[in-house]
């Protein structure tokens, strides 16, 4: 126990400082963006060049998270500690350019990679390098959203559907709860939504957030099929990594033009932050769901969680009128719903939503967390995550 205090303590501290190192430069190139409208112009060229630094120095980090899940499954490889500038400029690159893509891949990685040196230095052998890149997953995930509980279950479910690798546990937790602590004493403020007022259990209220569920479940289905198959379609089309983003860039800029919008390029933050405020277009939900998976199928690089929340909270939003809910009670739900469904992580989901918005509407949040998860098929955005135990097809 003190040995693993020690070793996910100096993980946490590491994967804390990298993550707000990250943020800061992350509100940067956004400020950036939004300053010099422009800079759009130049996304093909700047996801050509980083998709080039992949091919040509970036070895096994192309494989982004799944690479993690991969060494942690397997253990026959590497997880290479220059997958952590790598990441780190490439989504600064996809945000400053314009790319739509989230932050929570950037920080896995980072975490991951930290901890692969972390364990090297310490000498661990196999069944303890499985719990120090766990603790790295859990470390990034928790100190880029401010949500240590989450980070901590995260790390442990996301690796096998159904499965939990209690071993872990502890130094998990030590370790996302250090990195949160870590980023906030570096001065780094994380962004709260507020539910608003829960409505009383009753069984037509129920039925109403068990339809939104089934339908959030539907949409994560969605984002994991087009963005795999966008991912096909450009690998298909477009041997060379360079030429996927380059052509890619374009088609975004194409798609901004067509929507008449750049509120879907970046985290979308601010398209968040509406959604809880006022009921979202019926189509925001659409339009992100196919920036992001253009973005990420061409290469560029980013997470999926963040704009998986923009998602999930601008359908909760549009559906709230529909069902005569309050507009900021269902984007909430669905907010961490879409995302339980796409990652297959319902407790962590769960644990997240009581983080973020509290615990008076805790019934409501599981109840969307798991129908989600239960509606969105046996796949999940991560390749490499394994079905431990049986999931509705």
């Amino acid at each position: 126990m003190l040995k693993w205090v020690l070793i996910a303590g100096i993980v946490g501290v590491l994967a804390g400082s990298a993550s707000a190192l990250f943020l800061y430069g992350l509100e940067y190139v956004t400020d950036t963006r939004l300053s010099h409208g422009w800079l759009l112009w130049l996304l093909p060229f700047g996801g050509a060049a980083i998709s080039y630094l992949y091919m040509k120095y970036g070895g096994e980090s192309g494989k982004g998270n799944n690479l993690i899940l991969e060494q942690i499954h397997k253990g026959d490889g590497i997880v290479p500690l220059r997958m952590a500038p790598f990441v780190l400029i490439g989504t600064w690159t996809t945000h400053l350019f314009g790319g739509s893509a989230g932050r929570e891949g950037t920080a896995v990685q980072m975490g991951g990679s930290i901890a692969e040196w972390v364990g090297k230095w310490f000498r661990l052998q196999a069944p303890d390098r499985k719990i120090v890149l766990i603790c790295g997953i859990g470390a990034g995930f928790g100190s880029i959203f401010g949500t240590p509980l989450s980070g901590t279950v995260f790390g442990l479910e996301v690796l096998a559907i159904g499965l939990l690798s209690y071993e872990a546990l502890l130094p998990c937790f030590i370790a996302s709860y250090t990195g949160h602590l870590i980023t906030t004493a570096w001065g780094v403020t994380h962004v709260h939504y507020e539910m608003g007022e829960v409505p009383a259990l009753q069984p037509m209220v129920l039925l109403k957030v068990v339809i939104a569920s089934i339908l959030f479940g539907l949409m994560a289905l969605t984002f994991i099929k087009l963005t795999h198959a966008m991912k096909a379609w450009f690998g298909k089309l477009f041997k060379h990594a360079a030429l996927r983003s380059f052509v890619g860039g374009f088609v975004i800029i194409g798609l901004v033009y067509l929507a008449g919008s750049r509120a879907y390029i970046g985290l979308g933050i601010p398209l968040m932050q509406q959604s809880f405020e006022e009921a979202a277009s019926p189509l925001a939900f659409i339009w992100k769901t196919v920036f992001t998976a253009v973005t990420l199928g061409a290469g560029f690089q980013g997470g999926e969680v963040t704009p998986l929340f923009v998602i999930g909270s601008t359908l909760g939003s549009s559906l709230a009128a529909l069902l005569q809910l309050s507009v900021p009670f269902l984007a909430a739900i669905g907010f961490v719903s879409v995302f339980s469904g796409a990652v297959n992580t319902p407790l962590a989901c769960f644990i997240m939503g009581i983080e973020l918005f509290g615990g008076e509407g805790a019934i409501y949040l599981f109840i969307g967390c798991i129908i989600s998860y239960l509606c969105s098929g046996r796949s999940g955005i991560y390749s490499a995550q394994q079905l431990g135990i049986g999931k509705p097809k």
